[in-house]
């Protein structure tokens, strides 16, 4: 779904998308109906506070934090997963249980530093309650702050980690193993599918064929396609 589209979710037919100055941006956390613009948002920083704050959907109601991302602001990857677990709801940051763990050397590998070279987030900032995966409706709501911290980002890359991070971007309803490691374009930026890391906690074997073998590939592609944008 494109910036217009998303917006298009709360507007009546024929009618033009409201530009940011057309939007109260402080009634923007306290309900889904009130449209996030593209521009809404001129600093991570601002998007991060309101997110903060945030009631567009129950989620908001059960976290102790909300988690809006880490990494560097300029990175020219981006990191996407499902949700924040337990640890993340906690600390409030992306990714650092055992599956961001796992993560980090997986981006160490090929020397991509995650405070250097990656922004890490979620399609939801908000834990579901035991770690279901987030409702479509939730989903919606929380879709434009994702899209805002990729337009302030502008990578050049985005990783999407598990079937509900391609799903919930791009749209694509196809299972992760038929399309990881593959190239697809969204917006203008080329987005890889790669299975989530918890994912290959559960499958540790390192035999050809495998999750984890696989994910190599993969994680090589990554690297080789970075060096050839950026050179």
């Amino acid at each position: 779904m494109s910036n217009g589209e998303q917006l298009n979710l709360f507007q009546q037919p024929n009618s033009q998308p409201p530009t940011p100055a057309e939007v109260d941006i402080e009634l923007i956390p306290t309900d889904a109906k009130v449209p996030i613009p593209p521009g809404s948002y001129k600093t991570m920083e601002v998007l991060a506070k309101q997110c903060q704050s945030c009631q567009r959907c129950e989620l908001g109601a059960t976290r102790i934090n909300a988690v809006v991302g880490r990494g560097n602001l300029q990175a020219p990857i981006v990191v996407i997963g499902e949700g924040p677990g337990q640890n993340e709801d906690e600390t409030g940051l992306p990714f650092v249980g055992k599956a961001g763990q796992l993560l980090e050397k997986i981006l160490a590998a090929v020397k991509l530093d995650s405070e250097k070279d990656v922004y890490i987030c979620n399609i939801v900032k908000c834990r579901p309650p035991g770690n279901r995966v987030p409702a479509a409706e939730e989903i919606a709501a929380c879709k434009p702050y994702l899209l805002e911290q990729i337009r302030l980002i502008d990578p050049k890359i985005i990783l999407l980690t598990g079937a509900t991070a391609v799903k919930a971007l791009t749209g694509d309803k196809r299972g992760i193993s038929k399309i990881r490691g593959t190239w697809m374009e969204w917006e203008g930026c080329l987005c890889m599918p790669i299975f989530h890391p918890a994912y290959l906690l559960r499958n540790p074997s390192r035999d050809q064929g495998s999750p984890k073998w696989l994910m190599w590939q993969d994680i090589q592609a990554v690297r080789a396609k970075l060096d050839e944008l950026i050179n």
